[in-house]
């Protein structure tokens, strides 16, 4: 084949593999094994696992421990620190040692029996060491989607994938010095050691002055092709750097990373390098697929299955009783250990690296990838039915959710007509504080312990719970509420919250925060009463103080904040109008009114865009149905007796809009 072909052929297969793995909602990675087990030397032979081929797919795992680097700052392993350095370091030491441990144990019964083992302690070692990972990317995917990651075992499982994915920059070090005999080796690491040191220091004590400045000089330039070719040159000249001292790749790339996560450069680079990080992390592991031989897995079927189902326990048994030991409920630990249970991608690099350096012999390395590639096919319904087990394994889960729904349904049994907000970060309690001026009853559920802890000790209605959940909602008295509002940006549980209260209690509305219009339309149309974009209301309170400034009265300031307001949210066009309103000065500003349909309305069965209210000035902003329920405006909607229009325009035009309706 020529290059081009080989690359040709290389993308066919990725983009089958994605596609196939996203019709079964499968991790895209999985994809890219599969193909390069189908068009490797050992399947198909499409494809040889070239040298060139495998340089190019080590820039995968380069980009992989960049993007890693990106989410090493000290304020995140702060707040994960008995996680990371307590459960997680835990975890990984007593699996190798585990591994080590199991080893010399059967090489010293098949020594009684006469036979040989094949697997030295160094190989065990890198064994241990690869099964001691966990899938970064399919765990972290199946929990957001789940809506898992603030949950008490999400954050436990984020800090044990956070101190796996530090634990490899060690171990990349160590894996390549145990090919040395006893001096030979513990000279090799202590070289490693040393030059590691020395090159981190440097790198990490002057490097972020160094980096900050040079990425500000680029960015000076406002040119993006710019931008980009000095971020590869900064991700791959690192990485130069240290294969060069005698490190890896992957060593200087996780060093980049650190370097640029401290600077306000962060979030830009983390959308910039994403593409090159996918596609070339997808060819390292087609690579690894290539080096699956199918053949001796079938004659060893039994050792994959094994392979498979002890590690996994193991793991799972291991983590779920250190998780225990740092005091966490049997749930909490049980869900952890399940969800941590597979093999992960930073085991193949480390499986890779084992069998480069003659650690592991040719014949487990086939059994091995199979076990792990079977791990992770197994994960996405492992984690689907990790509720199941673990109501089968611990009586005392249920019981604990059953507390802590009784705990919120104890707080809002006396509650009518209140108003749950969703999520008690700052957005929500500034909410609270106005809603508890107004005497207007609330009730705030809320995924942090220690923020619900000091806000239920200050007297505040809040309560531990997952608003994403209908036990939840309902234990807070969503049938009783006058109103639901999600106080923090997250579409995809926004729409879980907007599709549980359409379900159980329609006619409740429901106002949403989010950063920018990106997703109005689709959370207008999961229900969204409103929708309040961050970035709008920030423009507002700026045009507004910037037009103050320059000498604009305050009254003007007002009246044009007031109709960009009624221009962009239906709820606040107008008002509803009062006795006490001063009608002289505000005859001609829009207002808000109610028309309700007779029975017997001439109108039911006519379709809302057959009225021409528009025509009169009158803007219908939402109609709450006499079934029950609020529906937005739309033209097509057919009309029925006792439907309720909300309206807004100008007086004389509503007087025309209730004339027409009524007559």
């Amino acid at each position: 084949m020529t290059s081009l072909d080989l690359a040709l052929l290389y993308l066919v297969a990725a983009v089958f593999g994605v596609v196939v793995c996203r019709l079964l909602k499968l991790p895209p990675m999985l994809g890219y094994l599969a193909v390069g087990v189908l068009i490797g030397p050992n399947a198909l032979a499409f494809a040889h696992d070239s040298a060139s081929v495998r340089y190019l797919a080590e820039f995968g795992v380069v980009f992989l421990m960049f993007a890693i680097g990106l989410e090493f700052n000290l304020p995140k392993l702060r707040a994960l620190r008995t996680a990371v350095f307590g459960l997680g370091l835990a975890q990984v030491v007593l699996t190798v040692a585990g591994a080590v441990a199991g080893n010399m144990l059967l090489i010293a019964g098949f020594g009684l029996l006469g036979l040989a083992w094949d697997l030295r302690w160094q190989g065990a070692l890198v064994l241990g060491a690869a099964m001691a990972m966990s899938s970064t990317a399919i765990v972290v995917k199946l929990m957001a989607e789940r809506l898992e990651l603030e949950n008490p075992h999400g954050r436990l499982v984020m800090g044990v994938l956070l101190f796996q994915d530090l634990a490899v920059v060690p171990l990349l070090v160590l894996i390549p010095a145990l090919n040395s005999g006893g001096s030979q080796m513990a000279e090799a690491l202590a070289w490693a050691g040393l030059k590691a040191v020395v090159l981190l220091g440097l790198l990490l004590f002057g490097g972020q002055r160094i980096m900050r400045w040079w990425l500000t000089l680029v960015a000076r330039r406002k040119s993006e092709e710019l931008f980009m070719l000095n971020l590869l040159l900064v991700t791959l000249g690192l990485a130069w750097l240290t294969e060069h001292a005698g490190l890896s790749l992957a060593l200087g790339a996780f060093v980049a990373g650190m370097l640029i996560a401290e600077t306000e450069y962060k979030h830009q680079v983390e959308t910039d390098i994403r593409p090159f990080h996918d596609v070339l992390l997808g060819l390292f592991f087609i690579t690894i697929g290539m080096k699956l031989d199918w053949r001796p897995l079938v004659d060893s079927w039994w050792l994959v299955i094994l392979l498979t189902v002890l590690p996994v326990l193991a793991k799972f048994a291991l983590i779920a009783a250190l998780a225990r030991l740092f005091r966490s409920p049997p749930g909490v630990a049980l869900r952890t250990g399940l969800y941590l249970a597979q093999a992960g991608e930073f085991g193949f690099v480390l499986l890779t690296l084992g069998a480069q350096h003659q650690l592991i012999a040719a014949q487990w390395v086939s059994p091995v990838l199979a076990s792990m590639v079977l791990s992770m096919l197994a994960t996405p319904l492992i984690i689907m039915y990790s509720n199941r087990i673990v109501m089968k394994l611990s009586s005392s889960d249920w019981l604990m959710q059953s507390v802590q729904l009784t705990t919120i349904a104890k707080k809002s049994i006396k509650a009518e007509a209140h108003i749950i907000i969703c999520g008690y970060g700052r957005s929500g309690q500034n909410l609270a504080r106005l809603l508890d001026g107004e005497h207007i009853p609330y009730m705030a559920l809320d995924l942090d312990p220690d923020r619900v802890r000091q806000a239920a000790a200050a007297g505040q209605s809040v309560v531990f719970g997952d608003a994403a959940k209908v036990q939840s909602l309902m234990a807070a008295g969503l049938a009783r509420a006058s109103a639901v509002v999600v106080s923090y940006h997250d579409t995809p549980s926004a729409l879980k919250i907007l599709n549980l209260v359409q379900t159980h209690a329609p006619k409740v509305p429901v106002i949403v925060r989010t950063i920018d219009d990106a997703d109005l339309e689709k959370l207008k149309a999961a229900g969204a009463t409103e929708v309040v974009p961050e970035a709008i209301e920030g423009s507002l309170m700026l045009a507004s103080h910037a037009l103050a400034l320059v000498g604009v009265p305050m009254r003007r300031v007002i009246r044009i904040t007031r109709d960009a307001r009624d221009k962009r949210y239906g709820l606040l066009r107008g008002y509803f109008h009062g006795a006490d309103d001063d009608t002289a000065e505000e005859m001609d500003q829009a207002r808000l009114a109610t028309i309700t349909l007779p029975q017997a309305s001439a109108w039911q069965g006519e379709a809302l865009g057959v009225l021409a209210l528009p025509a009169l000035g009158v803007h219908v902003v939402s109609i709450r149905r006499a079934s029950g329920g609020v529906a937005q405006s739309d033209d097509a909607l057919v009309l029925a007796g006792g439907d309720t229009l909300v309206v807004s325009g100008a007086p004389p035009a509503l007087a025309l809009a209730e004339q027409k309706l009524l007559s």
